[in-house]
């Protein structure tokens, strides 16, 4: 999700919840600074779109809840929009955000890289609850997770390979993560996977 420049200054919890239930852009508050979010483009939504379906389709009958970029996650005194979470055993008592995920997605852009790789790395890491973080590239090809019974290791996965969500058993392509997505990385590979199906034919 892309971020602007502070819009507020030392907004209190309660203002900042009652603000976003009648606003029409959605805000980030981070260390009592509101955040309104830009719009994000088209392989964002792409990406975080293909996710959350994957993650939709396999965890109906589930006791696990997953969640697109309107849901809030709350760290300490912050609150966020992740592009996509999971929430298996929900103990906050709000309709409007979760203090309990397991798994939390960020879809990268050079406008957010640097919040979502330091700021929003140590917050989410701290969550108790968090099994699982999961940053993915829209301008490239990289998909990274970081498993909390790994000590949040990052492991990187391309085209061509699969990655596996242990907390909740799902098994993931990177292909399919970024399908529909136009990149150099998709187009190339796309072309070579292409390549490869004419050569076979007679």
């Amino acid at each position: 999700m892309a971020v602007n420049v502070a819009i507020k200054h030392d907004i209190s919890e309660e203002d900042y919840l009652r603000g976003e239930l009648h606003s029409d852009v959605k805000h980030e508050l981070i260390d009592g600074e509101v955040y309104a979010m830009a719009g994000v483009s088209k392989n964002h939504e792409r990406i975080a779109g293909n996710f959350f379906v994957r993650l939709h389709t396999h965890l109906q009958n589930s006791p696990c809840e997953p969640f697109s970029t309107d849901m809030k996650v709350k760290v300490g005194r912050n609150f966020f929009y992740p592009d996509a979470m999971v929430v298996c055993n929900d103990q906050t008592d709000n309709e409007y955000y979760t203090e309990s995920p397991s798994i939390l997605v960020e879809v990268l852009s050079k406008s957010t890289r640097r919040t979502d790789e330091t700021i929003k790395r140590m917050a989410y890491q701290s969550i108790p609850t968090l099994q699982e973080f999961i940053l993915i590239e829209q301008d490239f090809v990289d998909v990274e997770v970081c498993r909390r019974i790994e000590g949040w290791l990052s492991k990187h996965y391309f085209l061509g390979d699969q990655f596996s969500l242990e907390s909740i058993g799902i098994n993931l392509s990177v292909e399919e993560i970024y399908y529909r997505v136009k990149n150099d990385d998709v187009m190339a590979y796309l072309h070579e996977q292409q390549a490869s199906v004419n050569a076979e034919q007679p």
